[in-house]
């Protein structure tokens, strides 16, 4: 069995911990996943950057993309900025290619 290492977006910060480095581009016509973009996984997001509705956005796209409940994804940096890390929770590692 050949054990895969994470994308170079993710870092495990302990055990069932992993931090998810985002850039986020709020406004876009859809909620997609755009690629890479300086070493951050790419999301566009339909949500404004008000009230913080894109951030929400962003915690419910990506535990929906990665199988996961809503409360085991977190975002732990950049409240107001593109740049954003989530905080991923989760007993067995997620499965990165859905997100790949």
């Amino acid at each position: 069995m050949t054990v895969v290492p994470p994308p170079v977006f993710v870092r495990q910060a302990g055990k069932g911990d992993w931090r998810l480095r985002v850039h986020v581009q709020p406004g876009a016509k859809r909620d997609e996943l755009a690629g890479l973009f300086n070493g951050s996984l790419k999301i566009r997001l339909s949500a404004p950057a008000v009230d913080n509705k894109a951030n929400e956005a962003l915690v419910l796209f990506v535990a929906g993309q990665l199988g996961l409940r809503r409360s085991q994804v977190s975002l732990a940096a950049g409240l107001s900025s593109r740049e954003k890390t989530l905080r991923i929770q989760a007993e067995a590692e997620p499965d990165w290619s859905r997100v790949l």
